[in-house]
Formats: structure tokens, sequence, C-alpha cells
């Protein structure tokens, strides 16, 4: 995927100096779905970013004009115009928002230039502020998977399956709101 720019931000293929920023965001990842991304080194941070600089569909989120990575967007394409969708800030940058700026300029992408009819995202019913952002990016909440998957376990080493909501959204509804 090629750059996207925004007023405050930069969207942009993952390059080799992401993996300080890429370390901070996923070195303690604080949404049970990023626990597999966990980074314990920045030589894993270093091997990560070369992974995702490969995929034309994980994104960095930088601040302009300091290309500081705060954050990460990716998509994955359900045959033949579905994207599921994803995102992962830093909380240092929380509050400001960048993820709905990120996510508009990301969503504009996938509708007018990927293809995509139809964008959905999977969020876990305790993460509050990726449901608001959802819901701010007028995206409907269509089910909720009760113990849907586990990404963690319990203390005795169980599978801690969490609740997911679907949230979604349609091109023609996107085309309404923007």
């Amino acid at each position: 995927m090629e750059k996207i720019e925004t007023e405050r931000l930069v969207l942009r293929p993952f390059q080799a100096s992401d993996a300080a920023g890429l370390f901070e965001l996923l070195s303690h990842p604080r949404v049970h779905c990023f626990s597999a991304d966990r980074l314990d080194s920045m030589e894993a941070a270093v091997t990560d970013v070369a992974r995702r600089s490969a995929d034309p569909v994980q994104l960095a989120v930088c601040l302009k004009p300091q290309d500081e990575m705060i954050g990460l967007m990716f998509a994955t394409k359900d045959e033949p115009d579905t994207f599921g969708v994803g995102w992962h800030l830093n909380a240092n940058h929380e509050g400001k928002g960048y993820a709905n700026e990120a996510a508009q300029a990301f969503f504009d992408i996938l509708f007018t230039h990927k293809g995509a009819r139809r964008i959905y995202a999977y969020v876990e019913d305790d993460n509050l502020r990726s449901q608001k952002l959802c819901k701010r990016l007028g995206m409907r909440r269509e089910g909720l998977f009760m113990e849907f998957i586990s990404f963690v376990s319990n203390a005795d080493g169980t599978p801690k399956y969490e609740n997911t909501c679907l949230y979604a959204l349609l091109k023609k509804e996107w085309e309404n709101i923007r």
C-alpha cells in the first residue's frame, strides 16, 4: 500500500527505523489480541519490522513531520471485496484523535482504491476505546461472540476465552457519512 498522508499523520510501509517504536508498542501489549505479537527484545523488533515491511497491508502510523512511529494499522482481505481491519496505538498518544484520523484515511484507501465493499473489525468486549473508535467511524455493531477466542491463559494455565464484538461498515454507508 502506498503512503497515506493526513493533516497530522503519515501511514506508510514499515521501515527499519520503526523498530524502537514497534518495540515500545509491543513489548507490553495492553490489548490481549496483540499478546501473540509481544516483542521481548530490540532484535525481535528489528525482525518483526522486516516482516511487516514486506506485507503491503501493514502500515506504520507516524507523526508528522518527525516521522515518529506511534501505532500501526493492518487489513486482511476476504475475497472478493471484504477487509478485516485492526489498529494498535501507543498509549502515550491516546486521546488526541490520532487513531480516528488514521483509520478514516485507511478506510478511504480501502474503499476507493482497494475495492472494498465491506470493512469489519473484531473488538474485545472490554476494549471500550476501540469500540468507541468503531462507532466514530460509522461502523455498526453487528454481533457479540460469547467466549469467542483465547489470546491469554488464566492463572491455572487454561485458556481465558474472551467475548468479541463484530463491527462493520459498507462502502455505501461510508459514502453517506463522508
